[in-house]
């Protein structure tokens, strides 16, 4: 029978529940323990693939196509868990799914409320998406003391009850200030954060408290005494250099141990070895690199998280130093892209509407032009295509319809049908819903023999999972090709998966998101080969011409 640990957040959002609960799903993994992991978020839109990434940041996408919180990339960077469309579930979601049963007629004319209703089917959600594991993290996404949680809240309440307190965990996670004026630690917030908590019913196993610098031990006894919480429950969750770090400091002071025991759990000693050796790559590179970014969310780095990650990934596996620099797209249409004249490499990564396009062009065209590593994904792979049939084929006022409707030449358009992993057709138009109408998850892509491509991933068949709606116009692949472009890659129905250029160093760009796969323990073959690229551009050791 599956044990649940619930994670709740108090004081203020954005303390990092999300890292907080992949840790300790890696504390946990390591102990030998099944580890399945969900994400609540109380705002009532149905998924966070229509939010704008400067409120919300990245959407993570999961093998099976659920656009879904960034918090499941966390999850899925930490332990080795694969997410899907139970992991997530929205306000939104649980509203939807209980008024479609009421307008069936499920509830047989009983007046649907809150309780039991909603709860009940937040808590059929929470354990569909356990599945089969040992233990399933929860997060509750939010503040204790937000209206739009208290449903949540009050369905993990009832699961204690009705599942008993050896197979439930709380753990609250709140702010311990600083007040620098006064040179005062100050643990009221945390004490008023826990008395709401218990208000509504829960009394927390674990506070992981968040603080600067170490929390004193004259601190985690205050809190201790005013929370009801046993002192070694107060875990000090202080500021560290490498979130890869963190694992080793909780299972430091406790926290793998106190789960186990209060779920009478008899395990084997916590085996960090993996996540040490992450940090000390991390810690003694060989090399440094400066990698720029282009994109137009750059003021928000939460929306290229999973993609700033899978960088700092291939410089773990090559034991590189990785300097990432964000460049706003538009400053570069405004400005030139003189500004990359530092670069070892560029990046160039997805996103959605025009602003800024023509900055990401440029970038490509400095990219190629001056032969520096250049890596494009999704949109970064649109944006090379129409700065190729321009400067490359000749095709002047090239673009993608997604931006100029009435251009001369599509290089870039919508697709109306694709096949799915699955094998089954789906389609779309102009009119199409915004939400869940994209190309969306894990598909197979074919790579061509003798690519550059196939020889970074060892193989000429992969999957990888997509997030779009517009691809490039096959009408003018063989214009393209004729022009110098290697379209290395292919979906099985016949769409333009990845493109090369074999007259430059390293420049390839993908419609998928490798980004979405990689971890630190593992890497992504795609980015460790960026990474080597600019580590010999900056060297000066990176051949004129691509060796496949």
């Amino acid at each position: 029978m599956t044990s649940y640990v619930f994670i709740t957040g108090g004081v203020v959002s954005s303390l990092g529940k999300g890292i907080t609960s992949a840790c300790l799903g890696a504390i946990l993994e390591s102990r030998g323990l099944s580890i399945s992991m969900m994400k609540l978020d109380p705002y009532i839109n149905v998924d966070p693939g229509t939010m704008s990434p400067f409120q919300h940041g990245e959407v993570f996408v999961t093998e099976d196509g659920t656009e879904a919180d960034l918090d499941l990339g966390h999850y899925e960077r930490f332990v080795r868990t694969t997410t899907g469309r139970h992991s997530n579930f929205t306000t939104g979601r649980i509203y939807e799914s209980v008024i479609g049963k009421e307008r069936r007629g499920d509830y047989l004319g009983a007046t649907v409320q809150v309780i039991p209703h909603i709860t009940d089917e937040i808590k059929q959600s929470v354990k569909r998406g356990a599945g089969n594991a040992d233990i399933c993290l929860v997060e509750i996404g939010g503040t204790v003391g937000d209206i739009e949680s208290l449903p949540f809240l009050e369905a993990i309440r009832q699961m204690g009850v009705e599942m008993g307190r050896d197979k439930v965990v709380y753990v609250h996670l709140t702010l311990v200030p600083y007040i620098a004026t006064s040179a005062e630690i100050k643990t009221k917030p945390t004490q008023h954060s826990v008395k709401e908590l218990r208000s509504i019913g829960i009394q927390p196993d674990i506070l992981v408290c968040r603080s600067e610098k170490v929390l004193p031990a004259e601190q985690r006894r205050k809190i201790a005494l005013f929370t009801n919480v046993p002192e070694k429950a107060v875990i000090s969750a202080y500021d560290v250099d490498d979130l890869y770090k963190i694992p080793e400091l909780m299972q430091g002071q406790g926290l793998g141990d106190i789960v186990a025991d209060q779920l009478r759990l008899d395990l084997p000693p916590a085996d960090l070895s993996e996540w040490r050796a992450i940090v000390e790559a991390k810690k003694n590179p060989q090399a440094e690199v400066n990698v720029a970014m282009v994109g137009k969310y750059v003021d928000l780095r939460d929306a290229y998280i999973s993609l700033s990650e899978a960088l700092l990934h291939g410089g773990i596996h090559t034991r590189t130093r990785v300097n990432i620099h964000y460049f706003e797209s538009q400053e570069i249409e405004r400005d030139g892209a003189d500004c990359l004249s530092e670069m070892d490499g560029i990046v160039v990564p997805g996103g959605f509407g025009d602003r800024g396009v023509e900055g990401k062009i440029n970038a490509v065209r400095y990219a190629r032009e001056n032969k520096v590593p250049y890596l494009g994904i999704c949109l970064g792979m649109q944006v090379a295509v129409i700065e190729a049939a321009r400067n490359m084929a000749g095709l002047e006022g090239a673009h993608s319809t997604e931006f100029v409707r009435g251009t001369p030449h599509p290089v870039i358009a919508l697709i109306t049908e694709w096949e799915t992993s699955a094998g089954e057709r789906e389609q779309r138009d102009e009119a199409s819903d915004m939400g869940g109408t994209m190309r969306l998850g894990a598909q197979s892509v074919q790579l061509q023999e003798g690519s550059l491509a196939a020889s970074v991933y060892g193989t000429t068949e992969i999957s990888e999972r997509h997030r779009h709606r517009y691809e490039v116009n096959n009408l003018y692949r063989e214009r393209l090709e004729n022009a110098g472009i290697r379209f290395s890659g292919l979906s099985v129905d016949d769409l333009v998966e990845m493109i090369e250029i074999p007259d430059h160093p390293w420049f390839m760009a993908s419609q998928f998101h490798p980004e979405f796969k990689s971890n630190p323990r593992d890497g992504h073959p795609l980015f460790t080969s960026f990474i080597s690229a600019t580590r010999q551009h900056s060297s000066g050791e990176l051949p004129q011409v691509a060796e496949a």
